[in-house]
């Protein structure tokens, strides 16, 4: 019977004095580490290259577009003349465009406030923490309540005519439905990552896909009186 190894992770500059300072981790695992008093693993290295890594590459991006493009502003505000339709700043045109449908309470305060909280609170959710899939366990519940929700939202979309917000929501609980009837344990390739995403993953799609495409909307795509216009008509 060979010798037990013990795999002992170190710091020392002498490598043929400590060999063996080796540590296996999968992508499903999580290093284990032998402690008395803390319950905690240091994540700083991985963790915070990431974090400047994707903020570099963003400052990059930003620097790069403001050079090929200039900003697209206007001329000085006429207080005896007032453009139609008045449009909001890019980033409030998707709440600009549900005031369109919606009372301002509803819009402005309500729909937002409820999203922001709910991308709060659901990644405490058992399901996120454990990190596993939404439809990996209690599949059947899970679905009808999805499904239950959905539907509510999507009549409630249909009732105001909110078109636009319903569209990216379809196409969302379809790629919801694709993921519910995966099985990860014989599919491959995108299948299979979309059965891995957790709840807070769908929601967070969710959302920038309506804000995306509310923005979008606003921006190419409304006239005078905040009618439907196509960006390439005169």
């Amino acid at each position: 019977m060979s010798e037990e190894k013990d795999f002992v992770a170190g710091f020392d500059s002498n490598v043929k004095k400590t060999p063996v300072r080796i540590a296996f981790l999968t992508r499903r695992t999580s290093p284990q580490v032998k402690v008395t008093d803390e319950e905690t693993v240091m994540t700083h290295p991985e963790g915070f290259l990431r974090i400047a890594t994707a903020v570099q590459v963003l400052a990059i991006v930003l620097v790069w577009i403001s050079l090929l493009w200039d900003a697209p502003l206007e001329g000085l505000a006429d207080p005896m003349h007032t453009p139609n339709p008045a449009k909001a700043p890019w980033y409030f045109l998707g709440l600009q465009e549900l005031l369109h449908y919606f009372p301002p309470v509803v819009a402005g305060v309500l729909i937002p406030g409820l999203v922001v909280f709910a991308l709060i609170i659901v990644p405490y959710f058992n399901v996120n923490i454990e990190s596993e899939g939404l439809f990996l366990r209690d599949r059947r519940r899970k679905l009808a309540i999805v499904t239950a929700i959905i539907l509510a939202f999507c009549v409630f979309l249909a009732v105001f005519e909110v078109f636009v917000a319903l569209v990216p929501t379809l196409i969302v609980a379809a790629f919801l439905a694709l993921a519910a009837y995966t099985d990860p344990r014989g599919a491959a390739g995108f299948r299979r990552w979309l059965a891995a995403k957790p709840l807070s993953f769908w929601i967070m799609s969710w959302f920038l896909f309506e804000l995306i495409v509310l923005t979008a909307v606003g921006t190419f795509f409304r006239g005078p009186g905040w009618s439907w216009v196509l960006p390439w008509s005169s």
